[in-house]
């Protein structure tokens, strides 16, 4: 089992940055693919971004595409979501949900398909 800390959340404006930060313990990330999902107040958690353990597969949402970059340091423990050019409509709690199973097709963009999640981190973003 890996255990999964959020961080780097906060109110920002729009147009403002934000880098959050998805740390693992409890056994070794490597081999974890990781996953971001939001989840707005009244809506649906939606997927975010997603990259494979070895860093060579990258997955965005199409809403996030061009904006956002998801990457990782498996040295560090830790996969990194830069947000740029943030929106009023990016705010949300940010989840880190990471899984060790081999991914196909939709599985990648599936939160029912991570077994690994963290606690989230608010992000904010005032028009």
């Amino acid at each position: 089992q890996v255990q999964l800390v959020e961080s780097g959340g906060g109110l920002v404006q729009a147009g403002d940055s934000l880098r959050l930060h998805c740390a693992a313990s409890g056994r070794t990330f490597t081999g974890f693919h990781i996953g971001w999902f939001r989840q707005a107040p009244g809506k649906e958690r939606e997927f975010v971004a997603a990259i494979s353990w070895a860093g060579d597969r990258l997955f965005y949402a199409d809403s996030v595409q061009g904006r956002f970059t998801i990457s990782r340091d498996n040295v560090k423990n830790t996969v990194y979501l830069q947000m740029n050019s943030l929106k009023p409509e990016d705010t949300a709690v940010y989840y880190c949900a990471g899984d060790p199973y081999s991914k196909y097709g939709s599985s990648w963009y599936d939160g029912n398909e991570y077994e690994n999640w963290g606690q989230g981190t608010q992000v904010t973003v005032s028009s």
